[in-house]
């Protein structure tokens, strides 16, 4: 992306979410990149998943933990500051880190969160656990995820279309992004068979339509497999450093949202992938 500006419209308070380890990096990177291009303020939060009896019979390793994460958190906000981003920190204990986080984002007003993946334990259990799909259902606005080593370049975005309210909502966000950086956009909408291709059809034309008036180059893309799948295997083919999916603003409740194909590219996908919210009904496939 060449110009500096704010890759995603209005964007003032951003929440990075962090476990402190080394999977948290490309999340930590994309954190300060955003701040820095939109100008927002960075709130950057841990969370110690624990419990009483936990506080109690291991005191010392707890005050250890809180020890280095309030260190950790100090290092990052020393990074922000060099950057000239207004930066603030906090660390929470919580026997329920997805609520905490959400709990922070409602109470600050965020904008986007960013989360990273494959964490060690804790806020991020390895193979994401339950706390960043319990987040992506929760949180009041957009929820970026970023694998360790992903780094976003606007180059080419793929977009996920069912034709559904939520999946607008996700073609309108990758089209202002493309619109600002420039992007190309792969606009993908899947079929388990031939019957299902003149839907897909329908649903991609309408994104090109889109693109086309706001004068963002896109290629529909109708591959035949599960949603999931086809969508990751897309993104690592073609060179995208951006997924944009979408679900609906009411996901009832996780169970809901377990299993879908979002938490599937989510946690598979080598590049970040951005979830953003509209209206409409789960669907199983994109």
């Amino acid at each position: 992306m060449g110009a500096q500006f704010c890759p995603v419209g209005r964007l003032e308070k951003l929440l990075f979410a962090t476990d402190r380890s080394e999977y948290s990096e490309g999340a930590l990177q994309e954190a300060l990149n955003f701040a820095g291009l939109c100008s927002s303020r960075l709130h950057v939060m841990s969370v110690i998943e624990t419990n009483p009896e936990y506080e109690t019979t291991g005191a010392n390793y707890f005050e250890k933990e809180e020890a280095e994460a309030l260190k950790y958190l100090g290092s990052i906000k020393d990074k922000a500051t060099q950057k000239g981003i207004v930066c603030e920190t906090v660390l929470h204990s919580s026997i329920n880190p997805s609520a905490t986080i959400v709990d922070e984002a409602i109470d600050k007003n965020i904008d986007m969160i960013i989360l990273g993946r494959h964490g060690r334990k804790g806020l991020l259990k390895a193979l994401m656990g339950e706390v960043v799909p319990k987040v992506i259902v929760n949180a009041p606005c957009k929820v970026l995820v970023v694998p360790k080593a992903a780094r976003i370049e606007y180059r080419n975005i793929l977009v996920a279309t069912d034709g559904s309210g939520h999946s607008v909502a996700a073609v309108e966000e990758a089209i202002n992004i493309a619109k600002r950086c420039g992007s190309k956009i792969l606009a993908l909408s899947s079929i388990r068979s031939n019957d299902e291709l003149e839907k897909a059809k329908k649903n991609v034309n309408a994104v090109l339509d889109m693109a086309k008036k706001e004068g963002v180059e896109a290629e529909g893309l109708t591959p035949t497999g599960r949603s999931h799948d086809v969508i990751v295997e897309t993104a690592g083919g073609r060179g995208v450093d951006l997924i944009i999916m979408g679900i609906p603003v009411k996901t009832a409740i996780s169970k809901i949202f377990s299993g879908s194909a979002t938490e599937k590219v989510v946690g598979n996908a080598g590049c970040s992938v951005l979830v953003v919210k509209g209206e409409g009904s789960v669907s199983a496939t994109v």
